[in-house]
């Protein structure tokens, strides 16, 4: 008995010495390895997000399709996170979709000593052309069929049948007969149909045949290419009437404004290096060629031109360009800065840009800068912007929209209360609000097609909506106005041609907006009109729309909850 307990003691002294050498490293490490395991684990997994390249307001998890317009998803960017308050970040896919283009902010004096100046290509004046008729008739045919196409000398641009004509060339062959006794007759009647452009081989054909041609062509007398046509196959013409005008365009025009402080220096034959926006790596040499003498009171502005060469045709008009010249030493000039006029939204008394503030992703923040003179197709620049900086020139409207929907600073929504945009102040001429009343039909009938989330019906109401949009005269609105309609006019366009109801109801957000602005400006109504608001449209960002009910039939969501909503104001 004594035998087995000194047994068990030994046993159970075994396993305590082996546990306090061995077991406790080994939990240890085993603890540790555990611990490694799960760090690798967690190291392992992902926190990826999916967006949508056109509704970056979608973040899902997992991948799939944008429960929105459709698309495949695709990563979303791990950096988005960490923007300002009012910044927001657009996907590179997106874009280049909505061709989206930025410049960088120039200034009017980038070196000490050199002056930089914008304008833009035009067509050199001194190279157009006029082709006209020689002889009146009808067009038979035409043989210049579109504006821009090129035409060489002495190619065949239409065939003109004309009575006088027809006379004249059987004056030719009666007078040809007499030719030996009557001269002068002869040679008279030979230098009329000279006098209408026929040359002398048309003329001596039309003596060897012995007969009337009834159609005659008229040929180019100059090379260039067609900027206008102004006639129709079977046009009657006058003789002396235009067919077509021309341009020469293998040299152009740089027109550039100078502000009034830039004036002094100025000279013609001063060499000046012009660059382009479409090749910023290409520099061509110039010479100023004229100066105007009258300066534009307007603007405070003076025009100045340089001809290039355009052999290549690679410079069209049109096109934006800059030019750089020396200053003399001595010369004192202001500094400027100038952006194009599309990079610019309005709000009332208020300019505002999108400004590219990451240089490396497509993160836009919004602000109010302070404009100048009127600087042709660009706006001088007082406040809010520094040379260097990034702003979006083209596709601004898709940017602010952009913005709109992710809750951001945007030009209706001014980091306030979407229902300030019923406050926003314009001047409507009398004449636009009443023919903005059919536009404001045709939105109701938009409205009631979302309620009842029917894409077809949505499509047909939008395009209706944008044909009642084409009858309305703009040309007296301001620009803050002309800006919002277009916005309007760019939605109407958007939902027309999308069969995803839900993509639709995101452009109706932006549509519904501007809409409110117009109406909330409108003298009376015929009936009373709501403006209504649902706080769970948009990721719960809200936004509204006009009714001519009180009660609450919500476009948004539908029959999913159709009475989510509530009336804000009554018009």
């Amino acid at each position: 008995m004594k035998k087995y307990i000194i047994y068990i003691l030994i046993l159970i002294s075994g396993l305590v010495l082996g546990y306090l050498f061995f077991g406790t490293g080994d939990v240890k490490n085993g603890k540790q390895e555990t611990e490694v395991a799960d760090g690798h684990d967690h190291e392992g997994e992902t926190s990826q997000m999916w967006t949508c390249s056109m509704h970056p307001q979608i973040m899902q998890p997992e991948p799939g399709d944008c429960p929105i317009c459709g698309m495949e998803l695709i990563p979303a960017d791990a950096n988005a996170d960490g923007l300002g308050a009012d910044e927001f970040q657009m996907t590179n896919n997106a874009m280049a979709l909505a061709n989206i283009q930025t410049i960088t902010v120039g200034g009017g004096g980038e070196v000490e000593n050199t002056l930089t100046l914008s304008g833009k290509i035009q067509v050199n004046e001194e190279a157009n052309a006029v082709q006209v008729a020689y002889f009146a008739g009808r067009i038979e045919s035409l043989n210049v069929s579109f504006t821009g196409e090129n035409v060489n000398r002495g190619k065949l641009l239409a065939t003109i049948y004309s009575p006088e004509l027809v006379a004249a060339q059987q004056e030719l062959l009666t007078a040809a007969k007499m030719k030996e006794s009557q001269p002068a007759l002869y040679n008279a009647v030979r230098n009329k149909l000279k006098l209408w452009k026929l040359s002398d081989a048309q003329i001596n054909s039309i003596e060897e045949a012995g007969r009337v041609k009834e159609n005659f062509p008229v040929f180019a007398t100059v090379s260039g290419t067609v900027t206008e046509k102004l006639v129709q196959e079977g046009d009657y013409v006058e003789q002396g009437q235009p067919l077509f005008k021309l341009a020469n365009l293998n040299s152009v025009w740089a027109v550039f404004d100078a502000y009034e402080n830039q004036i002094s220096g100025l000279e013609e034959g001063q060499k000046i290096k012009v660059t382009t926006n479409a090749y910023p790596d290409k520099e061509l040499e110039a010479t100023i060629s004229f100066i105007d003498p009258v300066l534009n009171t307007a603007s405070r502005t003076l025009r100045l031109r340089a001809v290039l060469d355009n052999k290549n045709e690679n410079l069209k008009p049109g096109m934006f360009v800059k030019a750089k010249l020396e200053r003399s030493a001595g010369q004192e000039q202001e500094s400027t800065l100038s952006i194009p006029k599309t990079a610019v939204l309005w709000t009332g008394e208020r300019s505002l840009v999108y400004v590219k503030t990451s240089r490396d992703k497509p993160v836009f923040e919004m602000r109010e800068i302070e404009l100048g003179a009127t600087l042709g197709e660009t706006y001088e620049v007082l406040s809010g912007l520094e040379a260097g900086e990034e702003i979006v020139a083209h596709g601004t409207f898709t940017v602010d929209a952009a913005a709109q929907l992710q809750g951001k600073k945007s030009m209706m929504n001014q980091g306030k209360k979407k229902e300030d945009s019923a406050g926003m102040q314009m001047n409507l001429p009398d004449s636009f609000q009443k023919d903005f009343t059919g536009v404001l039909s045709a939105y109701f009938d938009l409205k009631d097609a979302f309620v009842n989330t029917n894409v077809e019906e949505t499509k047909a109401a939008a395009y209706k909506m944008l044909q009642q949009t084409e009858n309305l005269k703009i040309s007296n609105l301001g620009t803050m106005e002309t800006q919002h309609f277009k916005k309007i006019r760019s939605m109407l366009e958007a939902i027309s041609v999308n069969d995803n109801i839900e993509n639709q109801r995101d452009h109706f957000i932006v549509l519904s907006e501007n809409i409110i602005a117009f109406a909330s400006n409108m003298e009376t109504f015929k009936k009373p009109v709501y403006i209504q608001h649902c706080p769970m449209v948009n990721n719960n960002k809200g936004a509204d729309w006009l009714s001519l009910s009180e009660e609450i039939r919500n476009p948004y969501f539908g029959e999913v909850m159709m009475n989510c909503g509530d009336t804000q104001q009554k018009l």
